[in-house]
């Protein structure tokens, strides 16, 4: 499956779409914004552009995306009166994604979005120039040092692709039953993983280095793990959950045994050490930050916290599930996950972490 042309978060407005199911996404940006605007006006003070390129890597589509950017320009203009002879820049914005995103949702509310500035400067608004950019950020976006500031929320977990090392010389998975590294993996799958994460996220740094200035930020948000194991009750269980959900689709005659053992995620949880090692070695930046942190979990009156989960990985998953096994199962694979998400959290808590990191150009 080429990852590239299938891959996207449900676009839209629906009940499905991944604009009204990226809540989650968004308490997690904003449990760390102060260290995105912290990040931004360092930048600024030291630089003192009067043009500032700003990108956004994995924009995805919905109201998360021009929220961040609003945050940013607002850290940015609030940095300015303490510089009395340095104005607020003009903002140079290119929102990237794959070529299948949901574009067209995001320039629908620019309107609103520059509307929402006026009212908040009373009539004046900053100068934004915001523009999308379709393409892989596994690889080159963008001319070089056009960038001040990059930013990428929960983008850098997937993948350029899945590990064409999980597939023998037939190509047929040697991961059979489980869509992700699992306890019942071969130990040749959470290598080919880890191999992979390694290949990407140092071409993803290589890329960023041409196209940042000396001194230019990155703050990334993304999954990950606590410890060497790649098995735990973090977000690698939520994979296992979803392997077991598909398999119950198996016994009810839904789905083919040999459609499961075809489909594999392709997702990287990586370890803080090994974040710092890809860092190290590619050598273009140096590692101002890296924390991590956990979204507490929210009960809603309405709904289980297992339902929401699931709404929350089908707005990811939707576009590749549906290519692979047809949609017509959607509906029934995400209530079983609800429910077994439900059923895990009465046994135990599931505790996925996150990273924060912050970069800069040496």
């Amino acid at each position: 499956m080429d990852v590239e042309k299938v891959f996207h978060m449900t676009g839209g407005v629906g009940v499905t779409s991944y604009a009204k199911n990226s809540s989650l996404q968004k308490k997690a940006s904003d449990m760390v914004k102060h260290i995105t605007t912290e990040t931004i006006q360092e930048l600024f003070l030291t630089s003192t552009p009067k043009s500032i390129g700003i990108a956004d890597l994995g924009c995805s589509s919905g109201p998360n995306t021009l929220a961040t950017i609003k945050d940013i320009v607002k850290a940015v203009e609030g940095t300015s009166p303490k510089m009395l002879l340095h104005p607020p820049p003009e903002f140079r914005v290119y929102l990237n994604d794959l070529p299948t995103n949901d574009f067209n949702s995001i320039f629908k509310t620019l309107p609103e979005f520059y509307s929402e500035l006026r009212k908040e400067k009373s009539g004046g608004c900053p100068s934004i120039f915001i523009g999308g950019y379709a393409g892989s950020f596994y690889g080159r976006l963008f001319p070089n040092n056009c960038l001040h500031f990059v930013y990428s929320s929960y983008s850098l977990h997937w993948l350029s692709r899945v590990p064409p090392a999980i597939y023998d010389e037939e190509g047929k998975s040697i991961n059979k039953g489980n869509v992700y590294i699992s306890e019942f993996s071969p130990p040749q799958v959470s290598q080919a993983y880890y191999k992979q994460f390694q290949e990407d996220f140092r071409l993803f740094l290589g890329s960023r280095s041409e196209e940042l200035i000396v001194g230019g930020r990155m703050v990334l948000i993304l999954l990950g793990r606590i410890g060497l194991d790649h098995v735990d009750r973090g977000n690698s269980f939520f994979w296992q959950l979803l392997s077991r959900s598909l398999t119950k689709l198996i016994s009810k005659g839904e789905i083919e045994v040999e459609k499961l053992d075809s489909y594999e995620v392709h997702f990287y949880a990586p370890s803080k050490n090994e974040i710092e090692d890809e860092v190290r070695k590619e050598g273009s930046f140096e590692l101002d930050r890296l924390e991590m942190f956990e979204i507490e979990r929210v009960e809603k009156d309405d709904e289980s916290y297992g339902a929401a989960v699931a709404k929350t990985v089908r707005a990811i998953q939707e576009s590749m599930i549906s290519h692979h096994f047809g949609q017509r199962i959607l509906d029934s694979l995400f209530e079983i996950y609800g429910r077994m998400v439900d059923e895990e959290l009465a046994k135990d808590e599931i505790k996925p972490i996150s990273f924060v990191i912050v970069l800069r150009k040496v």
